[in-house]
C-alpha cells in the first residue's frame, strides 16, 4: 500500500492511499468547518448548506447530479459534524474524475434557488422532528448542552425549526466565502487510485480558489451539569459524560483504551456488572469522541425508570474501583486488543481510509501511520489507566435523563450528585427541557 500527500499552490492538501486488489475508489472533500463555527444567528447553517449542495448548480439540476453519479454505478453523499463537513463518493476505478467533478460543482457553483431553499427547509424541519421522537438523539443533545452551555459546540447540529426557517441564499453564500477556504480543505482518496491523477483533477477543479485568512475559532469551554426532558418513553435513558482529551492529545489513546475496558464490549466492567450480574439493563456502553481542543467520555444506558439511580451508582462505583486499584492485566490486554483490531479492520475499507487521512490532516496537520497508532495503543499501561480514571473523579459530570416523565429532572440531579468531584459539595449547573 502507498500513501502520498501533495499540497497545491493555494494550500489545498491532496492525500491518497493506494490499496492493491481493489476495483473501487472512495474519495471526497473534507472541510474544517462544522456546527461549532456557527454564530448564534447561523445555528444549523453548516448542515443546511450540506443539504442544499445537492439541489442544483449553474450547470446541473438535482436530477442530473443524481443521474450522473448513478450512471457510473457510484454513490454521492455528505455529512456534517461539530468541526468538519464532508462531501464524498464511491465509484469504480477510472471514474474518479466524474465523482470529484460533481463534488467540485456542488461546492463551487450551487444556485441556492429560492424554491429549492423553501422545499429543503421543510425536509430539514422534518428531520429535526424525527430526532424529537428518538430518545437516543434527544439525550445526546441534552448532555452536549449541559457540557458546553451557551456555546455553538453545545447546540444540536441540525439547528432548530426556527433557525432553519430563516436562512436565505445570501446566508449560504456568505458562509461558503467565510469558511470554505483552501487551507481548510482536504481532498482525500483511497482504493484503486493513482495519486497524480487525483492531484491533476484537484488542481483543475479547485486550483482557482485563492488563499484568504480564516477567522479565529473560539475555544470550547467545558462546564458540565445536568439536563432532562419530561418526555415519556417506554424506557428511561441515562447519559453520563465526563471531559476527555482532545483528538490531538496523545492521551486520547489512553481514553480510548479506558473506554474499552470500562464499557466497550461484552467483557467490559459495566456490561458484566450491570447487565450480566445485576440485570439492570439490556444495553450499556461507553464511548469517547474528540475534536481538536476538547473531548468527552460518555456512558449510555436504557433501563426502567425505577432503576436509573441504582444503575448510575454502579457506574460511579466501577469508576472509583479503577481509579483506586487500576485495571487487571487481563482487562488491559483485552481492551488494547479490541482497539487495535478495530483500527486494523476499519482500515480494510477504502472509505474509512479516505476519511481517516482527511481527519488526520485537519486535526494534526500531517498523516499518522498505522504503526504510530498501534504504538500509541501499546504504550497505554495500567498506571495511565488508573491516573486517567482518577482524573475523571475530579471533573464535573454532564448528566442527561429522559423517559421518566416529570421525574427525569430530579433523577438527573441525583445521578449528577453521584459523580460530584471529590472534595466538592455537588454539581454547579442544571437545566431541563
Amino acid at each position: 500500500m502507498t500513501t502520498e500527500l501533495t499540497t497545491l499552490a493555494n494550500g489545498i492538501r491532496v492525500a491518497t492511499h493506494q490499496m492493491p486488489n481493489l476495483e473501487t475508489v472512495s474519495l471526497g472533500v473534507w472541510v474544517a468547518v462544522g456546527s461549532r463555527h456557527e454564530r448564534d444567528d447561523q445555528h444549523g447553517l453548516s448542515h443546511f448548506l450540506e443539504h442544499m449542495a445537492f439541489k442544483g448548480t449553474t450547470t446541473r439540476s438535482a436530477r442530473m447530479i443524481a443521474e450522473e453519479i448513478e450512471g457510473v454505478g457510484g454513490d454521492l453523499n455528505a455529512s456534517t459534524g461539530l468541526d468538519t463537513t464532508a462531501y464524498y463518493a464511491r465509484v469504480l476505478a477510472g471514474d474518479e474524475g466524474v465523482a470529484l467533478g460533481l463534488i467540485a460543482d456542488i461546492l463551487l457553483n450551487s444556485k441556492f434557488a429560492a424554491e429549492d431553499l423553501d422545499r429543503e427547509r421543510v425536509v430539514i424541519q422534518q428531520e429535526i422532528a424525527s430526532t424529537d421522537d428518538s430518545p437516543d438523539d434527544i439525550i445526546f443533545d441534552l448532555m452536549q448542552s449541559a457540557a458546553f452551555p451557551e456555546q455553538a459546540i453545545g447546540r444540536p447540529i441540525l439547528g432548530t425549526k426556527t433557525s432553519v426557517g430563516r436562512f436565505r441564499a445570501a446566508d449560504l453564500n456568505a458562509y461558503l466565502a467565510e469558511h470554505y477556504l483552501p487551507d481548510a480543505i482536504v481532498v482525500s482518496a483511497a482504493g484503486a487510485v493513482h495519486h497524480q491523477e487525483i492531484v491533476r483533477h484537484a488542481e483543475a477543479l479547485f486550483g482557482r480558489l485563492t488563499r484568504r485568512s480564516r477567522g479565529t475559532e473560539s475555544q470550547a469551554r467545558y462546564r458540565g451539569g445536568f439536563a432532562a426532558s419530561a418526555k415519556a418513553f417506554e424506557q428511561s435513558h441515562v447519559l453520563i459524560g465526563l471531559p476527555a482529551p482532545s483528538y490531538s492529545d496523545p492521551a486520547f489513546y489512553t481514553a480510548q483504551v479506558f473506554s474499552g475496558l470500562f464499557g466497550g464490549g461484552m467483557s467490559s466492567r459495566l456490561f458484566q456488572e450491570i447487565r450480566e450480574d445485576r440485570g439492570l439493563c439490556y444495553s450499556i456502553y461507553s464511548t469517547v469522541w474528540g475534536v481538536k481542543d476538547t473531548g468527552m467520555l460518555a456512558v449510555h444506558a436504557a433501563t426502567g425508570p425505577e432503576m436509573v439511580e441504582e444503575l448510575s451508582a454502579v457506574v460511579a462505583q466501577e469508576l472509583a474501583a479503577i481509579a483506586e486499584s487500576g485495571p487487571t492485566d487481563a482487562e488491559l490486554l483485552r481492551a488494547k486488543a479490541q482497539l487495535k483490531a478495530g483500527l486494523l479492520m476499519a482500515l480494510e475499507s477504502c472509505s474509512v481510509n479516505a476519511e481517516q487521512m482527511a481527519r488526520q490532516l485537519l486535526a494534526h496537520g500531517r498523516l499518522v501511520t498505522m504503526t504510530e497508532l498501534i504504538d500509541e495503543v501499546e504504550s497505554v499501561d495500567s498506571n495511565r489507566i488508573k491516573a486517567f480514571a482518577d482524573g475523571l473523579r475530579s471533573e464535573v459530570a454532564s448528566v442527561a435523563v429522559i423517559g421518566s416523565g416529570k421525574k427525569s429532572s430530579a433523577q438527573a440531579s441525583r445521578v449528577a450528585a453521584l459523580f460530584a468531584p471529590i472534595g466538592t459539595g455537588g454539581m454547579i449547573a442544571q437545566g431541563s427541557r
